[in-house]
């Protein structure tokens, strides 16, 4: 166990620092397989083949974002339990760079921005052979003064873990992390709809750490503890899509104090209530997520959120990209 153990941590670090240098330089192949493909988020989607890779997504981050380097956040692996299997590494990261050209259609700003990104990576032969990755390009759009929907939480760049220990942990006990996320999944699925609580989330028992902080993407923010979680997301998600249903994750892995899971799509939903300024529309919306999480003493402290909002916005018929660029920028 510990020489496996080992080795998935050793590819760990070279899957890092592989995807360091095809982010400055997307010529460098050598951790892409010859026939990768890249889902990305809203409004790239499918990429299959470097050439496609790169010229779809590497390239108009590298003309876009001057000088961009990835700052990772969080970099784990390990040993996928859903039937997909195989080996996954998983990262929180921003794409870090002056914004001074149009990306995927969106307009510069001109200044610095860290473009947030959730990412997952199946790994065969030291390769990456599929990635499914997602990019806030609505808080990219906040960064620059043209925010297109409005917020909810506290609009902030995600920290680092509180411990500061999230790129390629120590990786004894991330099967117990990754047990207590699907502890906190299994029941977070029912809920009360007076009060939007569920059974086995916090108190005696409890998944979540009583001061745990929720990060989440633009337009729901961050917040503190239970309580802020709720009244800053759950409440207004759970009123807008009462019929939502999730866990459909094609990867769950564990690595030390962390766990990450992703759907793409996870949750299947109805829009039956107003939504971040869109009316009730009766549509039928799937949903693809990425979820981070640190645990402490058997329970989570941290949990990093990614949403691909463009295209759920998509699916409502609105181009949040077209709509950012009619806005007058916001000097803060």
């Amino acid at each position: 166990m510990l020489d496996l153990q080992t080795g998935q941590a050793d590819l760990r670090r070279q899957v890092r620092a592989g995807l360091d240098r095809l982010f400055k330089d997307p010529a460098e192949d050598g951790i892409l397989a010859d026939d990768a493909v890249f889902d990305c988020a809203w409004p790239v989607g499918r990429l299959e083949g470097r050439a496609a890779i790169a010229h779809g997504f590497l390239r108009p981050l590298v003309n876009a974002l001057s000088g961009l380097y990835r700052r990772d956040l969080l970099f784990i692996g390990g040993d996928n339990i859903r039937e997909e299997g195989g080996f996954w590494c998983a990262a929180v990261t921003h794409y870090v760079g002056n914004f001074d050209g149009t990306l995927f259609g969106l307009n510069p700003s001109g200044h610095l921005a860290f473009l947030r990104a959730g990412e997952f990576f199946r790994i065969e032969d030291g390769k990456i052979t599929l990635a499914r990755i997602i990019f806030d390009l609505p808080d990219l759009m906040r960064q620059a003064g043209r925010m297109p929907i409005p917020s909810i939480g506290t609009e902030t760049t995600f920290p680092a873990p509180a411990t500061q220990d999230g790129l390629c942990p120590d990786p004894a006990g991330g099967a117990a992390s990754l047990d207590v996320v699907e502890r906190m999944l299994t029941s977070l699925h029912a809920y009360d709809p007076r009060t939007m609580t569920s059974a086995g989330q916090t108190g005696e028992g409890g998944t979540w750490a009583d001061d745990m902080m929720w990060y989440g993407p633009g337009g729901i923010g961050s917040n503190y503890r239970w309580d802020g979680f709720v009244k800053d997301h759950r409440a207004s998600f759970l009123t807008a899509f009462p019929d939502r249903k999730g866990g459909n994750h094609y990867c769950r892995i564990g690595d030390g104090n962390y766990a990450a899971v992703s759907g793409w799509p996870s949750m299947t939903m109805t829009h039956k209530g107003d939504y971040l300024g869109v009316p009730a529309s009766g549509k039928a919306l799937m949903l693809r997520v990425m979820d981070f999480y640190r645990t402490s003493s058997d329970r989570i402290a941290e949990n990093w959120v990614l949403l691909d909002y463009g295209d759920l916005f998509d699916q409502l018929g609105i181009d949040l990209i077209a709509r950012s660029n009619t806005l007058e920028p916001v000097v803060f």
